[in-house]
C-alpha cells in the first residue's frame, strides 16, 4: 500500500505528496503538478539563493550586515542591526522581532523566528547583486533545479508558490547533491547554528533548545514536533502555515513533501506525524 494514501483522507480541499530516496521518487499521491502557496516553506528556497550569493562572492556569511549599508539596505535600519550577520539572519538568531523591523533580543542570544529577517535577506541580496530577489532566486535555484512552475510572488519569507513536482527536484538535490552548492556549504546549512539557543517553534511552543540550520529547521529533540518521534535528530526541513511541509532524514536517506491548501491547525498537528510514521514504516 502506498504510505501516502492517507493524504487523500486529510480534511483539506486539495493535497499532494511525494516520498524520495537518493535514487529518485518512491511514491506520490494527488496532483503533483498543482501549485500551492508555500507560506514559510519559501524560507529554505530563499536561504539557498542567499547561499549561492555567498559562494559567488557577493556577500559573506559572517560579515556584519551594517557593513553593506548604505546602498544595500535602508539607512534607518542600520542602528537596529548591530553585529548581526547573514548567518544570524538565516538561523533566526539575529534578535529581530518576528514581524517588526526592530530588535527584540541581543544578537545571538535567542532563537526568534523572524519573517522580517528573511525580508531583510532579500533586500540585502538585491542590494549587493543589483538583481531583484525574485529574479535572483529563479536564476540561482529554481532554474538550475528545473523547478519549472515555482516562483516567488513577493516576500522571501512567505510568498513562494510551487507544486510537489517542483519540490521533488529540491528534495532530490538535498538527498543527492549535484552541485547547486558546494557540499561544505550544504552541510553547514543543515547543521545546527549557534547551538543551545532557546526559542519558540511557531505552533508548537517553547523548545529547549530550538535548533536551526541556515534556513532549515532541525528536529533535534524537540517535543512536540511536526515530524515523527521516530525521525532522527538530524532531520531537517520546514513547514508553512498554508498547510505545507517537507523533511529530509539523513539517517534513512528519505525525503517527504506534502502540500495542501488548508491553513496549519489541529489537522496538520495530527496528520503530519502520522504521515511521517507511515513513510518510515514503508521505506525506513
Amino acid at each position: 500500500m502506498n504510505p501516502l494514501q492517507r493524504v487523500l483522507d486529510w480534511p483539506v480541499p486539495h493535497a499532494a505528496a511525494a516520498v524520495l530516496g537518493p535514487a529518485g521518487v518512491l511514491a506520490t499521491i494527488g496532483d503533483t503538478d498543482r501549485r500551492f502557496p508555500l507560506a514559510s516553506v519559501t524560507k529554505p528556497l530563499a536561504a539557498l539563493a542567499a547561499l549561492v550569493a555567498v559562494e559567488e562572492g557577493a556577500i559573506e556569511l559572517d560579515r556584519p550586515v551594517p557593513d553593506y549599508a548604505p546602498g544595500a539596505l535602508e539607512k534607518e535600519l542600520t542602528a537596529e542591526l548591530g553585529s548581526m550577520t547573514l548567518r544570524h539572519l538565516l538561523a533566526h538568531a539575529s534578535g529581530l522581532a518576528p514581524d517588526r523591523r526592530r530588535r527584540a533580543a541581543e544578537v545571538g542570544t535567542r532563537r526568534i523566528y523572524s519573517n522580517v529577517g528573511f525580508d531583510l535577506i532579500g533586500e540585502l541580496v538585491t542590494g549587493v547583486t543589483g538583481i531583484g530577489f525574485g529574479a535572483y532566486l529563479a536564476e540561482a535555484v529554481l532554474q538550475p533545479l528545473r523547478m519549472s512552475t515555482a516562483e516567488l510572488a513577493g516576500s522571501p519569507a512567505s510568498a513562494g508558490i510551487a507544486s510537489v513536482r517542483d519540490l521533488q527536484a529540491l528534495l532530490a538535490e538535498l538527498l543527492n547533491p549535484t552541485g547547486l552548492l558546494h557540499v561544505d556549504t550544504l552541510n553547514d546549512a543543515r547543521s545546527v547554528q549557534f547551538p543551545g539557543l532557546l526559542g519558540v517553534l511557531p505552533g508548537y511552543g517553547g523548545q529547549r533548545p530550538n535548533d536551526w540550520g541556515l534556513g532549515f529547521e532541525i528536529r533535534g529533540d524537540k517535543d512536540p514536533h511536526w515530524t515523527s518521534t521516530r525521525n532522527s535528530p538530524a532531520t531537517y526541513g520546514h513547514f508553512g502555515r498554508s498547510g505545507t511541509m517537507f523533511w529530509i532524514d539523513p539517517r534513512v536517506r528519505l525525503g517527504v513533501v506534502a502540500l495542501a491548501d488548508k491553513g496549519f491547525g489541529p489537522w496538520a498537528i495530527r496528520a503530519w506525524p502520522e504521515l511521517s510514521d507511515a513513510v518510515l514504516d514503508s521505506f525506513g
